[in-house]
């Protein structure tokens, strides 16, 4: 209302990820609280721009350069003069990990509103009596855009917590306040799926009409048991930080396929590309491509326009990363990012359909999937799996989960090199980060950690 730029952050980041991004984007103020602020004072000499740091639940001890939140606001008028702003003035920047160097800073413009309103309304199914729970961090695009300000426009009342994931917890909550929508990542009803049916007993979930997800592909092993203990279809959908709103979604009436993204939201057009910008036929594997223009598209990359150029550097299209298929029906199915598709001897195999065929395997709980370099084969599959409780590492568990998968899938999409590991690196949204696994695996360095979700 301001006019101001913001820019969420996690509460989990360290000193230099938070000097990373307040360097980058030259913020002049931040709001934190004292405990929060300790580590910005650790990074505070190397920020010259930042003349503000304003404190939430501080009055005393104040330091050169520090605000009490509360004593600000009870010396402010009660009348706010809203500063006017045009559509294309830029609204929040949000900053996304890298393979190598810093974090980029993904900038959104006050047009976004129009994306956030319709699709939250849409994709979520949003009904004015609905009690809204988005679980995503409001340091995370999701929880800005989903936890914020698309149930804002729409009016919708919805519930904050603010700590950690707990499944007997998360369940509570669900009771306690009649949650109708959920808004959540895989990687979570994943870990509630391990925690067992038996915990979903205890707990009256009876208000809950409708399940989304996000943040990474949902496995269809994962759709199947949410049916079967919630009596109710997930519904998975795709965006990213740069479209600033979803783009493809499995809607409230459309048909489920279990493992698919769903189709694109009416007005966006995606399409599957070649290397040289060619549009492919159904069924084949290829580039996920939109066309540029919608509302909530990036805008810039801050002080960065050769980074942005990069999304538009097919003629006539912004390049997602990803590589997908279309089937016959105009579904849209994840197959990896673009630099985690693995080549082994000749065959393209997507990590994801990999990890989907691993945890469906009674004895595994997660697992990430990698390429390996190999002489023979160019790249071999390896995978890395946390195994469900009552279960024990082996070299025959090892054969079976083998053998599993070329059942499964196909003789040459088993992982040939299992590790049995205690967790699986992922980002605070549940997004396995296979390029830390590879560049462990292969004594690299790991680039950008700041996302990294702390066990």
């Amino acid at each position: 209302k301001v006019g101001a730029i913001a820019g969420p952050m996690f509460s989990a980041f360290g000193p230099a990820a938070i000097r990373d991004r307040l360097l980058n984007s030259e913020a002049k103020a931040l709001i934190t609280t004292p405990e929060l602020n300790q580590r910005v004072n650790e990074a505070k000499e190397e920020l010259p721009m930042l003349k503000y740091i304003i404190l939430v639940g501080a009055k005393d001890n104040l330091k050169k350069g520090e605000l009490s939140y509360e004593s600000e606001i009870n010396k402010a008028s009660e009348a706010f003069n809203i500063t006017w702003v045009n559509p294309e003035d830029y609204l929040y920047i949000l900053y996304t990990s890298g393979t190598t160097g810093k974090p980029k800073g993904v900038t959104h413009v006050h047009n976004d509103m129009i994306s956030h309103y319709i699709t939250t309304k849409w994709v979520l199914d949003l009904r004015a009596d609905d009690v809204y729970w988005c679980t995503a961090d409001p340091g995370w695009v999701t929880g800005t855009v989903y936890g914020i300000w698309g149930p804002w426009l729409n009016g919708i009342s919805q519930v904050v917590y603010s700590g950690r994931y707990d499944a007997e917890k998360w369940y509570s909550i669900i009771e306690k306040h009649k949650v109708t929508v959920w808004y959540t990542a895989p990687t979570a009803l994943r870990m509630l799926m391990k925690a067992g049916d038996e915990i979903i007993k205890k707990y009256d979930l009876s208000s809950l009409r409708y399940i989304c997800s996000v943040g990474e592909p949902l496995n269809p092993e994962v759709i199947r048991w949410g049916l079967g203990v919630y009596n109710l279809p997930i519904h998975d959908n795709w965006w990213q930080t740069e479209t600033g709103s979803i783009m493809i979604a499995n809607y409230p009436s459309l048909p489920i396929k279990p493992g698919s993204m769903g189709k694109p939201f009416p007005g966006i057009c995606a399409k599957i590309i070649d290397a040289k910008g060619k549009e492919l036929p159904s069924g084949k594997h290829g580039f996920l491509a939109l066309k540029p223009g919608w509302p909530s598209m990036l805008r810039k990359i801050w002080r960065d326009r050769d980074k942005y150029n990069e999304y538009f550097r097919t003629s006539g299209w912004y390049a997602t990363g990803d590589t997908a298929y279309m089937d016959d029906d105009g579904y849209f199915w994840f197959v990896g990012r673009a630099d985690d598709v693995i080549n082994t001897a000749g065959h393209r195999v997507g990590p994801f359909e990999v990890e989907s065929a691993l945890v469906e395997h009674e004895a595994i709980a997660e697992a990430g999937v990698i390429g390996k370099p190999d002489k023979e084969r160019g790249e071999i599959i390896k995978a890395f799996v946390v195994l469900n409780q009552g279960h024990q590492s082996s070299d025959g568990l090892k054969k079976d989960i083998q053998e599993f998968i070329k059942k499964r899938l196909a003789a040459h999409a088993y992982p040939r090199e299992i590790e049995f590991t205690q967790n699986v690196p992922k980002t605070r949204s549940g997004k396995i980060m296979r390029r830390v696994l590879k560049a462990r695996d292969l004594g690299l360095p790991t680039g950008d950690l700041s996302t990294l979700e702390e066990d």
